[in-house]
């Protein structure tokens, strides 16, 4: 098998070889395996945080939060009954 050079290149250098991509490629899937986990710990911890942010603020002003969760239930029933009439 001749490589760039023009030389012949022996199996033990070929297996050599291999060797050393197979070591690249599995450090580079364990990089990657790495940071898809600490992906996921930080987006579950910011969502634990939003969600304590949010029973705070509806402790704070329950009324505000009432009034919001009901504007937001009409909001969402008018699109509905929009989504319902266009389908006719």
């Amino acid at each position: 098998m001749p490589d760039i050079l023009g030389k012949v290149a022996t199996v033990d250098e070929v297996l050599q070889e291999v060797s050393r991509i197979r070591e690249v490629v599995t450090e580079a899937v364990e990089d990657g395996f790495q940071s898809a986990v600490k992906a996921v710990k930080q987006g579950r911890e910011a969502a634990e945080d939003a969600i304590a942010d949010a029973r705070h603020a509806v402790k704070r002003n329950p009324f505000e939060a009432l009034g919001i969760a009901f504007a937001t239930g009409v909001v969402i029933g008018a699109l509905a009954v929009v989504v319902g009439f266009r389908r006719r």
